[in-house]
């Protein structure tokens, strides 16, 4: 009976719960029906992988094949090097994204001008809403062999770079430009951090003698570590993820050795070159590998930052 009464217990409150939020529910309906159409349901496609795909036979008639084309993948010389390329690429942008940000939220963190303190931080953060189809054109006008960056070094006695026909020089350029887009954004996360020191710390480590680099040393950067931690791991996730809009936007054939990545490469011989199925593969390897990643990268935030997500 004592069951009982409870099932029917919680029945009520779960009936008085719904009728308070049914229209939290509704609201949301229409996102969930677009995230159902456009991510789950083009899923189905992923079969194009294991066949011989052609537009004409359909998804529905076109012949299995199996594995060949990830067994292919796997043999052709140029997947190989795009899958080192991106890793290289994304570590890059990794590493040298989470380092920028951090350097610059202690710079920041030092400035007691408020007003030139928000100028700053503004400043810095409206590249991030900026499309790489105008940052890449912008780049390229800069970086060109007449352009702006080149006739400067003419000018200083300099030999002009090929910014971006050169392969090591285009992995600078994109890993640098990155960097500039997004750090006044990931800027912003430590910023939050700092905001949470207690500020007691500060005043007994000023009572005890300890000039601000010291403090900086043994309060500032150890209260960031914890969050640094986090957005490292996390980014683990997606480093198959070079970023397409930017390598897109700038490479030439003439850096596909050097900066190719999986996007441009699935882009290039799916849609260019009609092979739908290796195309598919090479994506679909792509996906599998990223959701290990991320999983991965969850339990290491985790364990080592106790970050949870609900």
């Amino acid at each position: 009976m004592a069951s009982k009464a409870s099932l029917a217990r919680s029945g009520r409150k779960g009936r008085e719960r719904y009728r308070l939020t049914w229209p939290l529910h509704l609201m949301v309906l229409p996102a969930v029906i677009a995230v159902v159409l456009f991510a789950y349901v083009p899923m189905f496609g992923l079969v194009m992988a294991f066949q011989d795909f052609k537009p004409y036979d359909g998804i529905f008639h076109s012949p299995f094949v199996g594995w060949k084309h990830f067994e292919f993948m796997f043999q052709y010389p140029d997947s190989k090097q795009v899958i080192i390329n991106t890793f290289v690429i994304s570590g890059l942008k990794i590493v040298f994204g989470l380092a920028a940000p951090f350097v610059f939220a202690l710079m920041l963190n030092e400035v007691r001008k408020m007003l030139f303190k928000r100028v700053v931080q503004t400043i810095v953060y409206l590249p991030h809403f900026i499309s790489w189809v105008i940052l890449g054109a912008i780049l390229i006008d800069m970086l060109g062999s007449d352009g702006i960056v080149n006739a400067t070094m003419r000018a200083l006695g300099l030999k002009p770079i090929f910014w971006l026909g050169d392969g090591n020089w285009f992995r600078f350029t994109v890993v640098v430009s990155d960097v500039w887009q997004n750090f006044g954004f990931n800027t912003i996360v430590f910023l939050a951090a700092l905001a949470g020191i207690n500020p007691s710390l500060y005043e007994a480590a000023e009572v005890d003698g300890a000039s601000r680099w010291r403090q900086t040393i043994h309060i500032t950067i150890p209260a960031m570590i914890p969050i640094a931690v986090v957005v490292g791991t996390l980014s683990l996730g997606n480093i198959l993820n070079a970023g397409f809009d930017q390598i897109f936007n700038l490479y030439t054939p003439l850096v596909y050795d050097k900066g190719d990545i999986i996007d441009t490469f699935v882009y290039r011989t799916a849609i260019l070159n009609g092979q739908y199925s290796f195309g598919t593969a090479v994506g679909m390897f792509k996906s599998v590998v990223g959701t290990v990643l991320i999983v991965i990268a969850y339990r290491l935030a985790y364990r080592y930052a106790n970050y949870r997500i609900f």
